[in-house]
């Protein structure tokens, strides 16, 4: 395995996704882990992570020093280097020139993490500070125009720093780097599967829960539908699912779901219909963190409240991800910033009747899939587009009504029937519609219209931490764009959305 110190990077998660690639164990842990737990874990090589803090701040995120005792490969990425150097008696210094976005690498050492690669090529920066002097028996291995010491080497210790971020697509040769480090630095074996997660993740499952009786809000959605089957495998019928109808669902979802969550899946399901409560609940309110906080506290009453009709029942499943922990804690205590509270994070009580189980909560979506398909789930399940918890209020800008649902809803329709007539539903990872709180004037039939805009979303992305927006053809967009205008009442306008992640959110709200 290899471990990934939190350091606080928002995308320390991206750095896991790069290890498991190769088939190799990946697992994060707060700077603040000790000595006796990691040494426990046996990592066969850690990474210690970059992050948003100056090393000589106060308060900056640290780990014990004896990390650099161990004997075993350590890499430092971006503060993770600076780190490294500043512990082993280098300087870093505020860099006189600041690094954001795509800078020219040459490479000045042509082995280990750098062995068989080209001499100069693109690389991604994000730093102010530097290194400025290294500590004993470390040499310079690349620059760029502005960092000198863009990355370092202890050949002998298998040290080894990148001021830059392979973890990220736009750096050339990145996951090559992160290869080279863990299969050969490391000389870590390729024996990590879904096949392997699995059949760990069952065992787990049924030694934690014993003959206990789980409980688990089952939205139809991918993460949902696998942690379900997943649980399900692993206790059969001591497994109680409850699909809630908040009012808050696509057109028609209950209906297609009910259909096919019970068809694919064989899980005892109770339906209840909760829309009143929901929708009174969140009457006048337009902030969005307040929708998510009240929605999921909502689930959680819900799921209590029909917990203790089951007697016996004493944990909640929920399909939480690697992506949806970090955006809205860090993962495991760590110290990475608050982006958003997820519906399955955030709005939990601090003291819950029901112990959480939560088996999907390393993975990233593209790894549920195929833990999906190692399950046998129906492929159609499997390629859902991910839709948030909160459904459509946060979707709807500003105040939630029975009516702006209903514009909404079919407005969202529409467009996802032109997505996948046009082959594209599983080329996105995401694509819907927003009804935004404004109104524009319009001419429907020669008269002047003052109504709702709707805004279009669509993204491409492979585990939701960065995403582009998808360039749809125009002839497809027209398409959406009139069948919105002609068939949905109180719509006279519809706008594309083109802001990628970062800086934008994939979800509005």
């Amino acid at each position: 395995m290899i471990m990934v110190i939190d350091f606080g990077s928002q995308f320390n998660q991206l750095i896991a996704r790069r290890v498991r690639e190769n088939d190799v164990y990946c697992q994060i842990e707060p700077a603040s882990i000790s000595m006796d737990k990691l040494k426990d874990l046996n990592p066969k090589g850690i990474i210690l992570s970059g992050g948003p803090s100056s090393i000589y701040e106060e308060d900056s995120p640290n780990i014990d020093t004896a990390i650099f005792d161990l004997g075993i490969p350590i890499l430092g990425i971006c503060y993770g280097m600076h780190y490294m150097v500043h512990a082993l008696g280098g300087k870093i210094k505020e860099a006189s020139k600041r690094e954001y976005g795509f800078a020219n690498l040459d490479i000045k050492e042509n082995k280990a993490i750098f062995k068989n690669m080209d001499t100069g090529f693109q690389c991604w920066m994000s730093h102010g500070d530097s290194a400025s002097e290294l500590p004993d028996n470390f040499v310079i291995t690349a620059s760029t125009k502005n960092t000198a010491i863009a990355a370092i080497a202890n050949y002998e210790k298998n040290f080894y720093g990148l001021q830059l971020h392979p973890e990220v697509e736009h750096t050339v040769n990145g996951s090559l780097m992160i290869s080279k480090f863990i299969l050969d630095i490391c000389n870590c074996k390729k024996n990590w599967t879904m096949k392997s997660f699995c059949d760990g993740a069952i065992a787990q499952i049924k030694d934690a829960v014993k003959d206990k009786k789980v409980i688990m809000g089952l939205s139809g959605g991918v993460d949902s539908s696998v942690a379900a089957t997943l649980i399900h495998k692993a206790i059969g019928k001591n497994l109680f699912c409850i699909f809630v109808d908040n009012g808050l669902l696509r057109k028609n979802e209950k209906q297609i779901l009910e259909k096919s969550l019970i068809a694919n899946l064989d899980l005892n399901i109770k339906f209840i219909n909760e829309q009143d409560t929901f929708l009174k609940a969140l009457k006048d309110v337009t902030d969005p963190e307040k929708k998510r906080k009240i929605i999921g506290k909502l689930f959680i009453k819900v799921f209590e409240a029909q917990a203790n009709k089951i007697q016996g029942a004493q944990f909640l499943g929920q399909g939480t991800l690697y992506p949806d922990i970090i955006e809205s804690k860090s993962a495991f205590g760590g110290p990475t910033s608050i982006i958003k509270s997820h519906h399955n994070v955030g709005g939990l009580p601090e003291k819950m009747k029901l112990k959480l189980i939560e088996p999907l909560q390393l993975l990233f979506k593209d790894e549920v899939r195929k833990l999906g398909a190692e399950l046998g789930i129906n492929e159609n399940l499997i390629w859902r587009q991910p839709f948030p918890g909160p459904g459509l209020a946060i979707r709807i800008m500003g105040n939630i009504t029975y009516s702006r649902l209903e514009i909404l809803r079919e407005a969202d329709s529409i467009l996802l029937e032109e997505i996948k007539s046009a082959g594209l539903y599983r080329k996105l990872w995401q694509s819907f519609a927003v009804l935004l709180p404004v109104k524009s004037v319009g001419v429907m039939g020669d008269k002047r219209t003052f109504a709702n805009c709707i805004a279009i979303r669509a993204v491409t992305s492979n585990d939701a931490m960065t995403a582009d927006w998808a360039k749809l053809p125009h002839d497809l967009l027209g398409k959406i764009s009139n069948r919105i205008i002609n068939e949905v009442k109180n719509i006279n306008r519809v706008v594309f959305d083109i802001t990628s992640k970062p800086p934008g959110t994939i979800e509005w709200e």
